[in-house]
């Protein structure tokens, strides 16, 4: 939820974005990356004690934009808005609101007769009457700078000793200052994320926006609702996604595709007029009109080239794979180099791990490998040569020869012809 956040702060044209972070934080700042200034919290003090943790790197601006990490549909539109209103307020704050479908465990937003803010009431403090309000503060706040660092340190802590940033609205008012607010016309957009049920049902609603935006970018989506594209994945225009598709992580899919049905994508890139049928693709690179599947894997490592074509039940790991090579049958390719217009005969085999160490085959252009072939690295198998069904080849294979038997005896295509 944070990096979703801090993108949209980003995509906003927010810069630069300081996360404020558990003091035991290595692991959350390896995920999210160095594009974010980081700020510790030693002890979970409240909201009020977060923010004063960021005051070193956050003093120097003129006005300052503050987020809660557990409200990721904000999207960035609605913070340029926030942020041109501030502007034009001349407030020392400025509040984004929101009335959602269900309210329960968000601060209630308290106006007086007239409208205008006159509190926010943490959940955990309201009365009954308080938690009958349906407007509530989505924890995303603008500042002025100034303003801010003089007063948040005099807030005072609550009965639970945590520092409350919403009880910065209070003490404005009561310096005559007038809140200003934005409230959002979609209520869920602002909404929380405090359980299991509240994250499931946020994740349903970026998934929803995540389908529509590619559909109108031209995106085929037979069944959406059976789709499920990350917030960092790229897709072409025309391309096709079918139904129970997975395309997740940094992935990019080139144009006139066609992913799934049933098929899994993380991290890899998908060139234009490729094909992927009920299979997995992790970490690898396919380039255009590449065909996958069904039921075969791509493991990370793997680079497929132009024309490639791997069929049912094949596992393609850790290699280059040249332009028009052909793997049609129940075949393993680990830790090899495959030159072009190579075929990989039915059950064929690299034997890349000696149980010490990966080893690798480098196989040459236009090769024929028959069906059943076990190849024991290290081992390169020359141009123009093939094996014979059911070798079990473990010396390399000169150019223009074949490998025979168990283990391959290597003859010479001009032997054999005669």
């Amino acid at each position: 939820m944070a990096r979703i956040i801090a993108n949209s702060a980003m995509d906003a044209g927010l810069a630069p974005v300081i996360l404020v972070v558990p003091g035991s934080s290595s692991a959350v700042q390896d995920a999210l990356g160095p594009n974010f200034v980081y700020a510790e919290q030693h002890e979970q003090l409240g909201t009020g004690h977060a923010l004063l943790q960021a005051e070193d790197a956050a003093r120097r601006f003129d006005n300052l934009v503050v987020a809660v990490g557990d409200a990721p549909l904000i999207r960035p539109e609605t913070l340029r808005t926030l942020t041109t209103a501030h502007a034009r307020a001349e407030t020392p704050v400025t509040i984004l609101t929101s009335k959602p479908s269900n309210p329960d465990g968000l601060a209630r937003v308290l106006r007086d007769s007239d409208g205008g803010v006159k509190a926010i009431v943490e959940q955990s403090q309201a009365d009954a009457e308080v938690l009958n309000i349906t407007e509530i503060n989505t924890g995303l706040h603008c500042y002025q700078s100034a303003w801010l660092w003089d007063n948040l340190p005099t807030l005072a802590p609550s009965a639970t000793g945590e520092i409350f940033l919403t009880d910065l609205i209070e003490l404005a008012i009561s310096q005559g200052h007038r809140v200003e607010t934005f409230t959002l016309d979609d209520g869920d957009e602002g909404m929380g994320v405090n359980t299991r049920v509240d994250l499931s049902l946020a994740e349903s609603i970026l998934r929803d926006r995540i389908r529509k935006y590619w559909m109108l970018e031209g995106v085929g989506m037979p069944d959406p609702s059976s789709v499920y594209i990350d917030y960092g994945s790229e897709l072409g225009m025309d391309t096709v996604v079918h139904p129970n598709t997975h395309v997740k992580g940094a992935t990019t899919i080139g144009e006139r595709c066609e992913i799934g049905p049933n098929s899994i994508v993380v991290d890899s890139s998908i060139g234009d007029g490729s094909r992927v049928v009920a299979s997995m693709v992790e970490g690898a690179t396919l380039e255009s009109d590449v065909s996958v599947g069904p039921m075969s894997h791509i493991r990370h490592g793997t680079h497929l080239e132009s024309g490639v074509r791997v069929g049912n039940f094949g596992e393609i790991k850790n290699s280059r794979v040249g332009r028009g090579t052909k793997s049609g049958h129940f075949s393993y390719i680990g830790d090899a180099d495959l030159g072009s217009n190579v075929n990989i005969g039915a059950g064929s085999i690299t034997c890349n791990y000696d149980g010490e160490s990966k080893l690798r085959t480098v196989i040459g252009d236009d090769v024929f490998i028959g069906c059943d072939t076990m190849m024991v690295a290290p081992l390169k198998i020359g141009d123009r040569s093939y094996t014979g069904a059911g070798s079990v080849v473990n010396k390399d294979v000169p150019p223009d020869s074949g490998a025979v038997g168990a283990p391959a005896r290597i003859r010479s295509k001009r032997t054999d012809a005669r």
